[in-house]
């Protein structure tokens, strides 16, 4: 239970092929699976308490359909856009380690189109609209991407956001953020 001024809801796009392959997918914009259609259409009846003073969405296709089948009507932001992977766009981790067992998208500094505090930034100047609501007594409704959310999460609970990489949220998945006696805190994750 939250002690704050509101919430926020955060909600991964549903499933594409790319996610399905488990293949880096930033700027691609691909569309959903039928299944990511399925479960975008799902989130709409958990939605029923949801009535965000502000909704924003990722302005790539697979986030704004998941936002659209979920009943809601998103006003886009850029900033919500998934992490710009660079030359590892489309591959996996998994191929990725094969050629360097060290590698990780967490901790790489070479080949990304921007850097783990670039997304940071991003996610902050988010949480920054998101605040001027909450203060209010609204809450936010956020649709985007797995990595993106994951720094916001981290991002929001005064953690680096190398943190992230404990985090995991699924196509469809869901978290809430909140407040704890005035602490920013994760209410709920991967729901």
């Amino acid at each position: 239970m939250s002690d704050g001024p509101g919430r926020i809801l955060v909600i991964r796009h549903g499933q594409t092929e790319w996610s399905r392959s488990r293949r880096h997918t930033g700027r691609t914009d691909i569309p959903l699976t039928e299944q990511g259609e399925q479960a975008a259409r799902a989130l709409g009846p958990r939605l029923g308490e949801w009535q965000g003073a502000l909704v924003l969405s990722s302005p790539l296709q697979r986030a704004r359909r998941t936002a659209e089948l979920a009943g809601l009507s998103p006003e886009i932001d850029d900033d919500l856009a998934e992490w710009d992977y660079g030359t590892y766009e489309g591959r996996t981790s998994a191929d990725l380690q094969d050629e360097d067992p060290d590698w990780s998208i967490w901790t790489t500094t070479v080949g990304l189109g921007e850097s783990l505090a670039d997304v940071r930034a991003r996610t902050e100047r988010v949480l920054g609209r998101c605040r001027a609501v909450l203060a209010e007594g609204g809450d936010v409704v956020l649709v985007a991407h797995a990595h993106l959310l994951r720094i916001l999460a981290v991002t929001w609970i005064e953690l680096p956001p190398i943190s992230a990489e404990h985090l995991i949220l699924d196509p469809a998945g869901m978290g809430v953020l909140g407040y704890d006696r005035g602490i920013p805190v994760l209410l709920q994750w991967n729901a």
